[in-house]
């Protein structure tokens, strides 16, 4: 019995060390925090051609210290708007369903949190992929759930989508709490970024090796590991930490020196929650 506490309270250092940084604000209002744009996404007039994006923030509160809010973001060539796809556990609380897509802000803070851009394509691989995220979308199995742990939650649905659509390439940081939670009546599934296969147990128990996510230990919803091609760990609460990269797709997407930069490095003002 010793033992497992130990563990748990190794996990819980994660957590409690984003609290002590001040990166999340425990006790600030929800509504009051920006929704603005943070500038990473191309605006349609920029970017004529198809872009999906897929983007992570701190959730709200304290329990931004143990994990993120994710999101996909589309645009077909020659829109004028973004679709915005993710899933939002208030609209369950209030009678609604769990999945909104919606013409939105792609690149929008989450009620103050920074967004981190994780997968960004162009031109006509994003076009191809378009159909398949929408249908995804409309396949996820939960779309009248919502529990913030162990799931299903945002970074199900966001795990979900990127399973059905492995060309994203989409490695979800470990804080992304909810990842593991897999479709009715599996314990064996490709990772979401499709490069390797993982062992869940109802989200709260498991291990994944991948060639994008490296080797990955879940313990009660509390992820950690290596992560051999990004050269870093991984760590609960507090991401990925080592040798930053790019993001998925950045290469090829013609992204802005100004974009990537932003995306790495936010500015200190807006870092925080």
């Amino acid at each position: 019995m010793l033992p497992v506490l130990v563990l748990i309270g190794a996990l819980l250092l994660g957590p409690l060390g984003v609290i002590a940084s001040g990166e999340v604000e425990v006790g600030r209002a929800w509504y009051l925090g920006s929704r603005d744009s943070s500038g990473q996404a191309p605006s349609p007039a920029a970017e004529p051609r198809a872009v999906v994006q897929v983007y992570a923030a701190r959730t709200v509160g304290w329990r931004g210290a143990f994990g993120v809010h994710t999101w996909i973001a589309t645009k077909r060539a020659g829109d004028d708007a973004y679709l915005v796809h993710h899933v939002v556990g208030w609209r369950v609380f209030r009678g609604a369903g769990a999945v909104v897509s919606q013409t939105g802000t792609p690149d929008a803070r989450w009620f103050g949190a920074w967004p981190a851009l994780l997968v960004d394509h162009r031109g006509e691989a994003a076009e191809a992929m378009i159909d398949r995220i929408e249908a995804a979308v409309a396949a996820y199995p939960w779309p009248a759930e919502y529990r913030a742990w162990p799931g299903p939650n945002s970074n199900t649905f966001t795990a979900f989508v990127a399973r059905r659509v492995p060309e994203l390439r989409l490695d979800l940081p470990p804080h992304a709490l909810g990842k593991d939670w897999l479709e009715p009546g599996r314990v064996v599934a490709p990772t979401p970024s499709g490069t390797g296969w993982q062992l869940s147990l109802a989200g709260v128990l498991g291990v994944a090796v991948a060639a994008e996510e490296g080797l990955e230990l879940n313990v009660l919803g509390l992820s950690f590991g290596v992560d051999a091609n990004d050269l870093s760990l991984r760590l609960p609460g507090f991401g990925r930490v080592g040798m930053a990269s790019p993001p998925a797709g950045a290469a090829a997407s013609a992204a802005t020196a100004t974009d990537r930069a932003a995306a790495s490095d936010p500015p200190a003002a807006t870092a925080a929650r």
